[in-house]
């Protein structure tokens, strides 16, 4: 089965995120959002080890972003909890997780392409509401 497929709801909720913050900072890129998503692959390859996560230069706009969507991925894993959200789903494995933020690495990388600059942002918002 297909990552998209089998995690369905847990890339919504991440997209669900990165489109919230997107909305209030139009000057937003695709290369943000793929610098914080790697930012985010590598705290938790630095946790499985465990060592310090290496410093990826944030910008204050990518820092912001980072958390939130870190704090959407830290509930799918079933250790946070999402205000509104109530009792949160299923908890995912880290490999999971990992797998669901290559995945709109991977998204971002085609639609960046075919749209530019925000190619991937302005494609996934027509369908975030």
């Amino acid at each position: 089965m297909r990552i998209e497929e089998q995690f369905t709801d847990v890339l919504q909720n991440m997209e669900f995120a990165i489109v919230r913050v997107y909305r209030s900072h139009r000057d937003m890129s695709d290369h943000s959002v793929r610098i914080v998503l790697e930012a985010i692959l590598e705290d938790y390859a630095a946790e499985r080890v465990p060592r310090e996560p290496r410093d990826m230069h944030l910008t204050d706009l990518e820092r912001m972003l980072k958390e939130e969507v870190k704090k959407m991925c830290e509930w799918r894993l079933g250790r946070a909890v999402v205000d509104g959200a109530g009792e949160g789903p299923k908890p995912i494995s880290m490999e999971d997780m990992a797998l669901c933020l290559k995945r709109i690495i991977k998204s971002i990388d085609r639609w960046n392409r075919l749209g530019g600059r925000r190619g991937y942002l302005d494609f996934v918002s027509q369908y975030v509401v």
